[in-house]
């Protein structure tokens, strides 16, 4: 499977999971709390409506002049779906979704160039789905985990999303104005990756240095920095989403006496 391809499969298997998450979320439910609690389920549901439909702007624009769609046109698509009762946002998000998957699917297979400029750089339609996925596959569990509290991250999401964590890192991350610089190497399990996370008064910076598995087979294990942090790797994608809380952090985290600093300089997007 070409990269391209697996990003666009990611996507497709995080919408069928949220299909399912929305079919056991009675319609009671709909306007209560999802995750985080100032958001009702239906209010993510609606999000992720929208944004499929803006999403489907960049396909167009992609296919087109490369130009990307302006703020005019998703307040326009926002205010639509702002205006649906409750029931609606939620049966018409999975609609939404549909399309654009199918679409997504059928611009790849088509093979016509495909190229925009989304959020100040360029980008080709792997572009697209990746940074798609990371907002559905997030908000997918902001949903699930009111009905399972122990829910996480689909693995195909966060197997391709713990590689862009640095880039995440650089926008998502928020110094604490009362905190010195600071230095910590965190390393995950399930998808092994190391990184360290340099915390300083003007930028948080996460950067991946070589695991323990990979320095022993190059002979450089000698050079390799022991992490300070150990977890999965679901859970930094959550912590750097902000949303790892307490409640929600796994058991056998090792060094979990970083994390309630690690937690201020995430608190969610």
């Amino acid at each position: 499977m070409t990269p391209q391809a697996t990003w666009i499969d990611a996507v497709r298997t995080s919408h069928e999971r949220l299909r399912g998450v929305l079919d056991r979320v009675e319609p009671q439910r709909y306007e209560s709390s999802a995750y985080p609690s100032d958001w009702s389920i239906a209010q993510v549901a609606s999000h992720l409506g929208s944004q499929a439909e803006i999403f489907g702007l960049f396909l167009d624009a992609g296919l087109a002049d490369g130009v990307a769609p302006d703020g005019d046109a998703f307040k326009a698509v926002w205010a639509r779906w702002d205006a649906m009762a409750p029931a609606d946002q939620v049966a018409e998000s999975v609609a939404a979704n549909d399309r654009f998957v199918a679409r997504l699917e059928e611009v790849a297979s088509s093979g016509a160039p495909f190229e925009f400029e989304l959020f100040g750089g360029p980008s080709d339609l792997s572009g697209v789905a990746a940074a798609r996925l990371a907002e559905h596959a997030v908000h997918t569990w902001d949903v699930e985990v009111v009905l399972d509290p122990a829910a996480t991250v689909g693995p195909e999401a966060v197997d391709l999303l713990v590689d862009r964590l640095p880039g995440t890192v650089a926008f998502a991350g928020r110094p604490p104005a009362d905190a010195g610089p600071t230095s910590v190497v965190v390393g995950t399990r399930g998808t092994e990756r190391r990184f360290r996370l340099d915390v300083d008064a003007d930028a948080v910076r996460l950067q991946p240095v070589e695991t323990e598995a990979a320095a022993e087979a190059a002979g450089s294990g000698a050079g390799t920095d022991a992490a300070d942090v150990v977890l999965p790797a679901e859970s930094l994608v959550r912590l750097v989403y902000g949303r790892l809380d307490a409640e929600h952090t796994p058991e056998g985290v090792a060094g979990a006496e970083h994390l309630p600093a690690l937690r201020r300089v995430f608190p969610g997007f």
